[in-house]
């Protein structure tokens, strides 16, 4: 190794300004980052002028080069080689790009990981990012002028952050053509407020002292890396040195708490992902990104393709000339109140081709990033940052979410280093996590196509909007039940029957599209009798002769309205049906009488009959049996009773503010939980009729 004067060619000059203009943006960026080293990034801003003035120095100056036989060159080299490895402090041997050529034993053990990891990887991608940007202008600096420098650096190491200060030094290699720089690495004081008993003297070798923690976040990952984490989630203590455990011994409990850690965080996502009695694709989401950015990273994001999937190629690309197929849906990282911030631009931020998530999407391929080079590995932010800037993101890992047949997004985790690298076995982790997503995510998008499915078709089971009958009030109300995502065999109409009108509610045996169809059979039939039949009973006889081929019965109510200037005569024919109910205008109630077989089961069919009389005020009620089976979580029906009651109470509203008592009370009894399909129609008599 020797020392060569400092001469730079014209054409090596562009490279130089080329490369001082990058730095030169790199500090601007670590200036105006959270928790910025100005001190060490103005030092370094200083050391960008001195190369500039050095640069236009020495342009055109002719290079004298040293030139060495092969054989002098090679036994250089295995000496260096020989004192390199054996060196008792940690060493980086640095390529004038600053790109790692080779590391010492005590280097790899100082980063956690092996030497061949860290070689051909630039050296600052090992360094915390807020130290990045001085760190490289001084390697620059080093190159350049061939001075001696230190610098305060924070190695991210594999369990947690080590403080050291580094020498920078300028050596040339016989046989090499540029300059090179060794970096070796040296203790660094820890502050007095950060110091535990037996910290002092320790040295950067991988006995550094673990970079205090950034905010009281509980332990993540590192459970098992880090035996002495607090258990109330706080900052890690330094262990006592009083009677420090075995090495072995302690690689052991770590390697047990590690992979306890992980099972407990499969096993937590599976309890969130299941735990909801109907699949919520957005609830299934947040509950995972939030539990990732808890136990296994800073940050999570989510990114997932449009509700019918947009996938046409093996990743799941959306065809050409259609939106983005990659959707941001959620972001979560820490609550303080710049992070708070960050989130709320990035959820914005949808993934970009070249990004790392779109990559993973396309290629459904896993990616892991234990130490990120380049910061734009997750986009740049609208204000020009980088994400992995903004967010302080020193290690990224990527997983797709595929339930084995379709790519439906990708989960990105993004953490800076206070807890080490992300590793394998986080990795692994996180695939499994992500299967268990998809199939959620799946499961619920054919839930909600098939609930879309039933309501649309439900909804062609009933009318659009209820008749205006003269000297009457009418209002329905149609609660679908919540569990399953099948059509109901609910319905209910109002139509002419003759001079007169006619008021249908029935209730089909299942559900889904067997039942749907003998829904539509059913009221459509009752609707075409209705033409040359008047009274309830034989309306219902030519409905039950059409059912009689189907395997499903029908439970069914009708009423026929004959309106007078005196009176509404109300006749009723039931089909085994709970019975009508009246409202008086005084609030007294009364039940019809029952009677009839269901639709559909026998050929000498009866439905049963009964005659009402209503009044001015007077309210006719007509029910499903969803309204009276309703539970609540003791299993205890909603009843007769309560209907009568909530009835009673709203005796003097109107039909619609009478069912929506109804209404209110039975889901405040059940809690919303629905577990048959609910339908009711009202008939109220207006003063008018009688005028």
């Amino acid at each position: 190794m020797h020392d060569q004067p400092d001469q730079l060619e014209p054409e090596s000059l562009v490279r130089e300004i080329s490369d001082l203009e990058g730095r030169i943006g790199e500090l601007r960026q670590a200036a105006g980052m959270p928790e910025a080293d100005l001190r060490a990034t103005l030092d370094a801003a200083l050391v960008e002028l001195d190369l500039a003035v050095t640069a236009l120095r020495t342009m055109g100056a002719d290079p004298g080069t040293e030139q060495g036989g092969s054989n002098a060159a090679e036994n250089e080299r295995r000496v260096l080689r020989t004192v390199f490895q054996d060196a008792p402090v940690p060493l980086f041997l640095l390529d004038r790009n600053t790109s790692v050529r080779r590391v010492n034993r005590q280097a790899a053990e100082l980063l956690g990981t092996s030497s061949g990891y860290v070689s051909g990887k630039q050296f600052t991608a090992f360094c915390d990012l807020a130290t990045r940007a001085a760190v490289r202008s001084q390697l620059a600096a080093v190159v350049r002028t061939g001075r001696r420098r230190r610098v305060p650096v924070r190695f991210l190491g594999r369990e947690r952050p080590v403080d050291a200060v580094v020498t920078l030094a300028r050596v040339w290699i016989r046989g090499e053509p540029d300059p090179m720089v060794v970096v070796a690495a040296g203790a660094a004081r820890p502050p007095a407020d950060a110091q535990g008993p037996g910290d002092a003297g320790k040295g950067a070798g991988g006995e550094g002292r673990a970079a205090p923690a950034k905010r009281d976040a509980p332990a993540k990952r590192d459970t098992g890396k880090r035996a002495a984490a607090r258990p109330d989630g706080g900052a890690p203590r330094v262990p006592e040195p009083a009677a420090p455990p075995q090495p072995q011994a302690r690689i052991d409990d770590e390697a047990v708490a590690t992979i306890v850690h992980r099972m407990d965080v499969l096993a937590t996502a599976s309890e969130l992902l299941l735990d909801e009695p109907v699949f919520n694709e957005t609830v299934a989401v947040r509950r995972c990104a939030r539990l990732l950015a808890a136990e296994l990273a800073d940050w999570a994001f989510i990114d997932l393709t449009g509700p019918n999937g947009g996938a046409a190629g093996p990743g799941g690309a959306a065809a050409a000339g259609t939106a983005p197929a990659l959707h941001r849906q959620v972001v979560m990282g820490p609550d303080d109140e710049h992070s708070v911030e960050a989130a709320r631009t990035l959820q914005e931020l949808h993934p970009a081709a070249g990004t790392l998530p779109h990559d993973v999407f396309v290629t459904r391929q896993s990616a892991l990033r234990p130490h990120v080079e380049g910061l734009d590995e997750l986009g740049t932010a609208g204000d020009g940052v980088p994400v992995c800037a903004k967010i302080g993101a020193t290690s990224l890992l990527s997983v797709p979410v595929e339930d084995g047949d379709r790519c439906l997004g990708t989960i990105t985790l993004a953490s800076g280093g206070e807890y080490g690298p992300f590793d394998l076995m986080d990795l692994g982790v996180v695939q499994r996590l992500g299967r268990y997503l998809a199939l959620v995510i799946r499961a619920a998008r054919l839930y909600r196509r098939r609930a879309e499915v039933a309501d649309s078709l439900q909804a062609s089971l009933l009318p659009r909007a209820l008749p205006a009958i003269p000297g009457a009030s009418v209002a329905a109300r149609y609660l679908t039940a919540t569990h399953g995502a099948d059509v109901g065999g609910d319905f209910y109409d109002v139509f002419r029957v003759g001079d007169g009108w006619g008021l249908v509610l029935g209730d089909v045996c299942g559900k889904g599209e067997d039942a749907a169809a003998v829904t539509a059979t059913a009221r459509h039939c009752m609707r075409l009798a209705a033409r040359w039949k008047s009274r309830p009973g034989e309306i219902l006889g030519v409905a039950n002769e059409a059912l009689l081929d189907e395997d499903r019965f029908v439970t069914a109510i009708m009423a026929g309205l004959e309106i007078t200037p005196e009176r509404v005569t109300v006749s009723l024919g039931t089909a085994g049906h709970p019975p009508a109910i009246v409202v008086r205008a005084d609030g007294v109630i009364r039940s019809a009488s029952r009677g009839g077989v269901p639709l559909g089961l026998f050929e000498d069919f009866e439905a049963g009959s009964d005659t009402i009389d209503l009044g001015v005020g007077d309210t006719l009620i007509l029910h499903s049996d969803g309204v009276l089976e309703a539970c609540d979580h003791a299993r205890l029906e909603f009843g007769q009773e309560r209907l009568l009651e909530a009835l009673a109470g709203h005796a003097g509203g109107t039909p619609e503010e009478m069912l929506g008592a109804v209404e209110q009370a039975l889901l405040e009894f059940c809690d919303g939980d629905l577990r048959d399909d609910v339908s009711m129609v009202a008939l109220r008599v207006d003063a008018p009729t009688l005028d």
